[in-house]
């Protein structure tokens, strides 16, 4: 009967840097580098009547996607090898881009928002489909929390987007 030990590490033996779901996993983190730097964009560049709610909006968007990125970091360091940090490195790495929204209007900042927040919910999606084929309860949970915290965002977002005077 193999030991605990020898048994995580049969686990763990798998999840190289190439394994499409720590890729994913990666990925992740790269995101939430690149999103957090997104919302802090958008809450410096809010103007106009709806300034307090969005400009508190984008804050608490961007304090929690940061809280996303250690968790996916910690995930990554259990399972496998070191998480994605250097700026450079998430920026290459991430599924969504930094923003190009200098001089937008307030609705191509949120439609940026969404858009994004889109690709991330997927990305998830996959990303608990993948762990539950791999049967890695401990990532299935985490991005069945964390693909939470994206639909809410896009929820507001995309309500937001309704109203016809942004």
């Amino acid at each position: 009967m193999p030991s605990k030990t020898s048994a995580l590490a049969a686990v763990t033996t798998n999840n190289t840097a190439d394994n499409p779901l720590v890729e994913l996993l990666q990925k992740q983190v790269a995101n939430a580098f690149v999103l957090y730097a997104n919302f802090k964009h958008y809450h410096w560049q809010v103007t106009g009547p709806l300034f307090r709610d969005l400009h508190l909006m984008f804050d608490e968007f961007a304090q929690a996607v940061l809280a996303t990125q250690d968790e996916f970091a910690e995930r990554i360091r259990m399972i496998g090898p070191d998480p994605v940090f250097a700026p450079k490195q998430a920026s290459e790495l991430a599924s969504v881009e930094v923003s190009a929204v200098n001089g937008r209007s307030l609705r191509q900042m949120i439609e940026e928002a969404d858009g994004n927040a889109l690709i991330v919910i997927r990305e998830m999606r996959r990303g608990a489909k993948l762990a539950e084929e791999a049967d890695d309860p401990g990532t299935v949970d985490l991005f069945s929390r964390m693909v939470q915290i994206h639909e809410k965002q896009e929820w507001w977002l995309r309500d937001i987007l309704k109203k016809d005077d942004l």
